[in-house]
């Protein structure tokens, strides 16, 4: 039975953001060029205080300009007046019975804040030699994976560089994972060897992280800044569902490592399961695979595979992946179903699965079947969705009237 955590709303809930402008997101040049063009400081001194910011940010993890003690006082004052550091609302949070939890956060459009809040959902899976955060890039999709529960929700809009690293910063406060942090009290937080709940980002919630590139990428080279959250680019891994233009330049402009939702072997299956083949085709898709900068054995690309009873679990489908994928470094997860309200697909049995992977490996492939988490509060793999959907343009026009 997975378990519902009633909140302190005093404190897990924040306010609504005021106009004020919001300092999560910006780098350290946009910091210093916030802070000088806001009036705050100096041109002299902006690059100076946007390194202070940065550590209490990233680093700390305040929310209170006011903790921020080598700042001096005046400075703090004016940061308070002009800018805000606002997280997203917790609405709900859930524990599975196998440690996953899930949150949905609420944010509101930092550019229109007459606009309707908006909701995603972030998912924290521990295990023992490392703790994940699969976070979200949109709200809501465009993709219409067929057996994505994801890709019933309408695309509402992308999530800011901001909205991105307000997850993982609000995830670190609820798992204590910034310095001086109390974690929760129901264990196995801490992979063994680790300092930190949170060891792994994947870019593997709602929404294409390929569809909102610029924001995505800023939020990334935050994360992996070494004198700020410091999570190693060989420990972040951004999923796509083969958008082939953005490929090259998430290798050669991010440097992290990649994943390709591909989960068939045949334009004309994949192109049902993964429309966006329409545009893309598997023989492109697989090329810009090969030119991925940086690939090797010890940096391979990882395709993610569904497995979908009678739809794409057979033998010979196993012969085709391992044909198609030849000459690329690779591993293949291999990932059972989870099913959904309404989906019209069911879940391969294990010994098809089992027999799948036996092919794979005994080709030279890495094919783990990943275990199923968080199924009972619908946090698994193709499960998330919020309740945010799109307005009408006559809506929308209405509350910017406001």
């Amino acid at each position: 039975m997975s378990i519902a955590l009633n909140l302190d709303h005093s404190t897990a809930i924040r306010p609504a953001p005021a106009a004020r402008p919001s300092l999560i997101g910006l780098s350290k040049a946009g910091l210093a060029e916030a802070l000088v063009g806001h009036e705050v400081v100096s041109e002299k001194e902006g690059r100076m205080r946007a390194s202070q910011l940065w550590n209490w940010l990233y680093v700390n993890g305040v929310t209170d300009f006011d903790r921020m003690t080598n700042v001096a006082k005046p400075v703090r004052q004016k940061l308070a007046d002009t800018f805000n550091l606002d997280r997203p609302e917790i609405v709900t949070e859930q524990v599975s019975v196998d440690g996953t939890r899930k949150w949905l956060f609420r944010f509101r459009d930092p550019q229109n804040p007459h606009m309707p809040p908006v909701e995603v959902e972030t998912v924290y899976i521990p295990e023992s030699d490392r703790g994940t955060l699969c976070v979200s890039s949109q709200v809501g999709c465009t993709l219409t994976c067929s057996f994505c529960h994801t890709g019933t929700q309408k695309l509402v809009r992308n999530l800011t560089a901001g909205e991105i690293l307000g997850q993982i910063l609000m995830a670190r406060e609820r798992l204590g994972d910034f310095p001086g942090g109390s974690r929760p009290d129901d264990g196995g937080l801490v992979p063994s060897g680790e300092t930190r709940a949170i060891t792994n980002i994947v870019m593997m919630g709602m929404g294409e992280p390929l569809y909102n590139y610029d924001n995505v990428k800023q939020a990334l080279l935050i994360a992996s800044a070494g004198d700020g959250m410091s999570i190693s680019k060989r420990r972040i891994t951004l999923s796509t569902s083969g958008v082939v233009p953005y490929i090259e330049p998430t290798g050669r402009e991010i440097d992290v490592m990649l994943a390709i939702s591909l989960h068939a072997v045949r334009d004309d299956l994949r192109d049902v399961l993964v429309p966006i083949n329409k545009k893309w085709p598997l023989k492109e898709l697989l090329e810009a695979c090969r030119n991925y900068p940086g690939l090797s054995n010890a940096r391979r690309i990882t395709f993610e595979y569904v497995m979908l009873d009678g739809i794409n679990d057979s033998d010979a489908e196993a012969k085709e992946l391992v044909r198609l994928l030849a000459g690329i470094p690779a591993k293949i997860n291999l990932i059972p179903f989870n099913p959904w309200p309404g989906s019209n697909y069911g879940t391969s049995p294990s010994s098809r699965i089992e027999r799948f992977a036996d092919i794979v490996n005994k080709a030279g492939y890495a094919s783990p079947v990943r275990t199923p988490r968080g199924r009972d509060i619908f946090a698994a793999c193709g499960q998330l969705k919020s309740e945010s959907e799109r307005l009408t343009k006559k809506d929308r026009e209405a509350l910017l009237a406001l």
